[in-house]
């Protein structure tokens, strides 16, 4: 039946692998974790002499480094003076030349921000009027690109890595003590340590490309790594490396000397000792994470880094001992099967673990959202949701195992009785023997008779030899017969490993467990993708707080409020299915030069509605003038917003608004305003 299974597993595994690969491939670079909030010159301005400086305002304190904040001229050379600095706060600042001449401006940034992630982008602003410019703004985010890819991938090793090596050694000392002395159970943890070291190494040696400049050539530069470690992310880095050697130390003693510990009483207390070490090292690990992404930065983190922390090590104690539970049931030899008392432990342990999980992921979730609608408005809340999802669906899974679980410790003693029943009955001949239970006996019967052959004639030879001299040593056995007796212990003992094997494999509740803890490994790995991606994407609290900031106050008369800001209202039917809304347009300050525009699309019931493309065009036909097209940026559901709209002069103008609700429905609305 196990050979039967074995190649199955790999498939599954395999597949499963390929799903989290895929899985973590579409989920596009990683977002920034902090946000332009505001600028001098403002992004689209037109200003009527050349600035001094230009100074950037985020929604968090970013790192700087040479090149951080670029100023391009029309042709696309370097205007700015001096490095970057900090001004006050979340401001910073780059001097530029004097006696710049008119036209437009490029501001390239790229910075990092305190919870270690890239942050990259640019914007224009004019001086004198706006003119035409040779630099492209396309392709700014630094984690885009190989190099982001490969980060990305080494953050899921780091994390999978980590998962196996604190929880298979969670396992073994808390659930399963003979597992130390397992070979499977060994490399498994074994592996785990290899995966995190290596992919520790290549993050470090990563980071600085991933932070700079994107290249492959750079991962390599001497000079960027030395910056790296004197950033919190190389610190954290070098931390965890000099933990792992902790680790490493750890692992010799649990798989050596634990091992080999006969005394009960030295095996307590080694256990003890072994248990607190672990912990204080695992727990250092996942501090490394914790101190230097989203817990360390933001809204109460003093507590949100401890819960941090012991939110990592429930995951591990969970799905790192899940995974060396799946490895003993289907890799253990048959002299050391995992037993019924070991798997219900491990099912105490993961019950705690996910109580824990439940109580610090709600915590985090309302740290890192703040809202409600943050859920669904947000690429935060909607892999949140996934994830939510997911950990629905394992502990389910869980749940079933942990009946086949109960019903294990009943089942066990009576399947052994049973086949050593058969087993009898085959060896008296009293009866049929069923299977191969009968075939192993008349296996065991040939393999014992051919045994006695042997050593008779061993006997043979050593009694022929002493009838010949009466005083002398006596002679070994001929070569051949040891040879032949040596073949058939061998033979004679992998026939037990079998038949030792085939009595723990009869039990179906054994079976039935394999199998329903195949499924919970199989949707770890899928969570797993997620909370990677999850862990790379901006908090809904900060997207939410950085919309804000960015964005003037939505007004909601028909016109033009106080303040000049433009809002127009047009319904659209496109004819198809969810085909009918509202559209709504929102220019401010509604005037000459550089304007934020804000689209909003709802159903007619009010809810935000997505649909796949929004074009807005400003036509003045009064001095033939236009179309001219603004295609916005999607930012949430139902909102796109386009930065620096450029209105050339102050007129009558007709704003045509394209609405696409499907691949083949489309419309197009228009109404008239004032603008300027």
């Amino acid at each position: 039946m196990t050979q039967t299974i074995a190649p199955r597993v790999r498939i599954v595994v395999l597949l499963l692998l390929a799903a989290a690969c895929a899985l973590l491939a579409g989920a596009g670079p990683a977002s920034a974790h902090a946000a332009l909030t505001g600028s001098d010159p403002a992004q689209g301005a037109v200003v009527d002499t050349a600035p001094a400086r230009i100074s950037l305002t985020f929604s968090e304190q970013v790192a700087l480094s040479d090149g951080s904040l670029r100023v391009l001229d029309p042709e696309g050379k370097r205007v700015d003076a001096g490095e970057p600095s900090g001004v006050s706060g979340t401001t910073y600042a780059v001097r530029l030349h004097s006696g710049l001449p008119d036209g437009t401006y490029t501001v390239a940034y790229q910075v990092v921000s305190a919870d270690s992630h890239p942050v990259a982008g640019a914007y224009t602003f004019s001086v004198g009027a706006p003119s035409k410019t040779s630099v492209s703004v396309s392709g700014q985010n630094a984690d885009d690109g190989v190099v982001g890819w490969l980060y990305g991938f080494g953050r899921y090793v780091s994390y999978a890595g980590f998962i196996v090596l604190a929880g298979g050694a969670a396992f073994v000392l808390a659930c399963w003590p003979r597992g130390s002395g397992v070979r499977p159970v060994q490399r498994f943890v074994v592996s785990g340590w290899l995966a995190l070291t290596a992919a520790t190494l290549a993050l470090l040696l990563l980071r600085g490309s991933f932070t700079g400049s994107g290249k492959i050539a750079d991962v390599f530069d001497l000079s960027l790594l030395g910056q790296v470690l004197q950033t919190k992310t190389g610190a954290a880095l070098v931390s965890r490396l000099l933990l792992l050697a902790a680790s490493a130390l750890f692992i010799a003693v649990l798989f050596g000397a634990y091992d080999k510990r006969e005394d009960s009483q030295e095996k307590r207390d080694l256990t003890f000792g072994l248990a607190i070490g672990g912990v204080v090292v695992a727990a250092g690990i996942a501090a490394s994470w914790a101190m230097s992404e989203h817990a360390s930065v933001g809204l109460q983190a003093g507590i949100a880094m401890p819960v941090d922390v012991l939110h990592l090590l429930a995951v591990a104690a969970w799905l790192g001992g899940l995974g060396a539970l799946l490895v003993a049931l289907y890799r253990a030899p048959a002299d050391a099967p995992v037993d019924a008392s070991a798997v219900r432990r491990f099912s105490r342990v993961a019950f705690g673990s996910v109580l824990t999980l439940i109580a610090t992921g709600t915590y985090q979730s309302w740290r890192q959202l703040g809202s409600w609608s943050a859920f669904t408005d947000t690429r935060y809340g909607q892999l949140l949701l996934a994830k939510i999802a997911l950990v629905a669906v394992l502990v389910g899974v869980a749940w079933i195992s942990r009946r086949w679980t109960g019903r294990l410790a009943e089942a066990v003693p009576a399947a052994v009785e049973r086949e050593k029943a058969r087993v009898g009955a085959g060896a008296d001949g009293s009866g049929e023997a069923a299977g191969s239970a009968g075939a192993d006996v008349s296996l065991d019967a040939r393999t014992d008779k051919a045994a006695e052959a042997g050593a008779g004639v061993g006997a043979d030879s050593r009694t022929n030899t002493d009838s010949g001299t009466d005083t002398g040593d006596q002679p070994d056995p001929e070569p051949a017969d040891a040879e032949r007796a040596a073949q058939l212990a061998r033979q004679r003992a992998a026939r037990d490993a079998a038949r030792q094997k085939r009595l723990r494999d009869a039990d179906p509740d054994r079976f039935g467990l394999r199998r329903s803890a195949l499924a919970e490994a199989g949707i770890a790995v899928i969570l797993l993708a997620v909370t990677t991606v999850l862990t790379q994407t901006e908090p809904g609290r900060t997207e939410v707080e950085a919309r804000a900031a960015t964005s003037s106050s939505a007004s909601t008369s028909p016109d033009t409020d106080a303040s000049g800001a433009l809002t127009l209202n047009m319904p659209f039917d496109t004819g198809g299915k969810d085909g009918k809304g509202i559209v709504t347009v929102d220019l401010d300050p509604a005037r000459v030069g550089g304007n934020e525009m804000h689209v909003y699309v709802e159903r007619p019931g009010g809810q935000a509605f997505d649909i796949p493309e929004v074009k807005v065009d400003f036509t003045l036909k009064a001095k033939d003038i236009g179309p001219l097209p603004v295609v916005p940026d999607h930012l949430a559901t139902g909102h796109w917003s386009a930065n620096g709209v450029q209105i050339p002069m102050a007129g009558d103008w007709k704003v045509d608004v394209t609405v696409r609700t499907s691949d083949i429905d489309e419309v197009t609305v228009s109404k008239n305003a004032q603008i300027g």
